[in-house]
């Protein structure tokens, strides 16, 4: 019986050596049947040309993660966005390929990702759409645990790993994100399933409200018109398109036995600038407006959180 045909999607700006790291992980999985598509936001270094070397075999990708396995070349295919009807999609069952779409402009996390959501639905008629953060390894097992997850339960619309932290002082089995809840009375409107009373870290699957957009397994079916959101600056696209899946009656799960390790920073606040607390609080709040009926009048609660939170911040890094 053929598995279901999976796109993984992952966006590429000025970052080629993590993309190379995550392809080269991508193409040593155990499944069958999918395909990759790396949507470049119009790279200003020499990203395009290293992507085509790797597909050739002329740069070999060995890390702690990923040993180099010799199976190129790949079938690469470069296209400009918008510019798909010479595109050949027929290939052996075997063969590797990789399609790269040229986005005009540095579009964002949104919309860079729609442009690539929106060719394989026309092109590739998938049944499920993996968006990969390109700063992300897997394991060689993780599509295949999410996918048998999915085709137990129909109304499963949206799925997610357990994350872990790609190197977490040296670890490299600590937990970073196994899903969410959204709690639009506190800011920032959601916060991890690990802070939740009941919260079981020996259940195989957790239903929860949302996972993140750093490895998300949509079902076709379950996707938004409009897909991922482009309203917010900075974030919450994950949570917004979970809502949206939530409200057509799938459900979200997190399985606990696909593993991916994200290269995320260990402390976002340890590097962080006002510019970037500025728009992290803006986007949060714009994101609570939009799901909050009555957003304004909870306004100076949020703001009172706020200022607990990052007081809190000042006093830990004492």
């Amino acid at each position: 019986m053929t598995k279901p045909l999976v796109s993984i999607i992952l966006l590429n700006w000025n970052g080629y050596e993590d993309t190379l790291e995550a392809l080269e992980s991508l193409y040593q999985i155990n499944y069958p049947n999918y395909n990759v598509i790396v949507a470049d936001n119009n790279s200003i270094n020499d990203s395009i040309e290293k992507i085509k070397e790797y597909a050739l075999g002329n740069i070999r990708v060995e890390t702690e993660y990923t040993k180099y396995v010799d199976n190129k070349p790949i079938k690469l295919t470069i296209v400009n966005e918008g510019e798909y009807s010479e595109i050949d999609n027929t290939s052996d069952e075997n063969e590797k390929k990789l399609l790269l779409i040229k986005n005009n402009e540095n579009y964002g996390f949104a919309k860079g990702n729609n442009i690539a959501i929106d060719y394989t639905i026309k092109y590739d008629n998938p049944d499920y759409i993996l968006l990969l953060n390109n700063d992300t390894i897997v394991d060689p097992n993780f599509l295949e645990k999410m996918i048998n997850v999915a085709q137990n339960d129909s109304k499963i619309g949206l799925l997610g790993p357990k994350f872990y932290y790609y190197d977490y002082e040296g670890s490299h089995e600590t937990i970073w994100c196994i899903g969410s809840v959204v709690d639009l009375d506190h800011f920032p409107g959601h916060h991890s399933i690990m802070e939740e009373p009941d919260y079981d870290l020996t259940q195989d699957v957790i239903e929860c409200d949302w996972v993140s957009g750093a490895g998300a397994l949509i079902k076709t079916e379950a996707m938004p018109e409009s897909y991922l959101s482009t309203e917010f600056f900075f974030g919450c696209e994950d949570v917004d398109l979970a809502i949206s899946i939530k409200e057509k009656g799938y459900k979200v799960v997190t399985v606990m036995d696909s593993i991916i390790w994200h290269k995320v920073g260990m402390s976002r606040h340890k590097n962080s600038t006002f510019k970037t607390e500025y728009n992290h609080i803006k986007t949060n709040l714009q994101f609570i407006k939009k799901h909050k009926s009555n957003y304004y009048i909870n306004l100076p609660k949020y703001y009172y959180q706020i200022l607990k939170l990052y007081i809190k911040a000042i006093i830990n890094k004492l």
